[in-house]
């Protein structure tokens, strides 16, 4: 039953995908100029050996499939409840919460790989790629995206007003954008924010996106960035779950 949530959302999608291609593609594009190049220039000898604007391409990425992943999940959900209410109409059809959730969440996960593919084919034509292991990006950025998708879920599912939605952008996903090593080192920060970086999910995306489209080791132990993701969505899959469970049975 998950497919046919899936085959709402994109069929919703398809009528509005056109207003997301250009930006998907144009965005990249300004901010690689802007920050790497017009940035980078002043960065003299790059970052850790590393050209800056190679340096800054992988945390560009992983940040993006971050911010699609947090801002699809965040007022859709909440308009799914509140405003348009297509939740309530979906549970009153045979289907379960778990389908309703997973088949919302298979949705930005196909908007997170899209949005972060087009970043990369633009980054691509730059010659910021030095290895095919930077096609790891993709699973990388679903995963990360997951990480945060899931635990917005389940906040969206909380509240009845957009405007704790502002908080949580402006408190949590701009924070986090700054200070997970995306423009420059987190070895730069202070300890205590240097330690709250590494508990933020978008770090470690930043980091196995670097390792992956520079061919290097990442700083920590890949498979501990993957367990870790995963950590973070499940833990707000299962809060999301139960949330919605609240909300949509009687």
């Amino acid at each position: 039953m998950t497919r046919y949530v899936l085959e709402y959302h994109l069929v919703s999608y398809r009528r509005v995908w056109r207003g997301s291609v250009l930006s998907s593609f144009v965005l990249p594009l300004l901010t690689m100029l802007g920050f790497g190049v017009g940035v980078g220039a002043y960065v003299t000898g790059g970052v850790e050996g590393v050209p800056y604007l190679d340096w800054l391409v992988p945390g560009l990425i992983a940040s993006t499939a971050v911010q699609v992943a947090m801002a699809d999940s965040s007022w859709p959900v909440l308009g799914g409840f509140e405003w348009q209410r297509i939740y309530y109409g979906q549970s009153a059809a045979p289907l379960r919460v778990s389908d309703i959730l997973d088949g919302h969440l298979a949705f930005i996960v196909f908007r997170t790989v899209t949005s972060a593919g087009a970043f990369l084919l633009v980054a691509s034509a730059f010659g910021t790629m030095h290895s095919w292991w930077a096609l790891a990006t993709l699973p990388i950025a679903a995963l990360a995206g997951l990480a945060v998708a899931t635990p917005t879920f389940a906040y969206a599912s909380t509240i009845r007003t957009d405007s704790y939605l502002a908080i949580l952008f402006r408190l949590g996903m701009i924070p986090m954008s700054l200070f997970s090593g995306v423009f420059f080192p987190i070895e730069s920060l202070p300890g205590l924010l240097r330690g709250i970086a590494y508990v933020l999910p978008l770090w470690h995306a930043v980091d196995l996106s670097r390792a992956a489209t520079l061919g290097v080791a990442p700083a920590w132990s890949a498979t501990g960035h993957v367990v870790y993701l995963a950590l973070w969505a499940a833990a707000g899959w299962l809060l999301a779950h139960r949330q919605f469970t609240r909300r949509l049975v009687v």
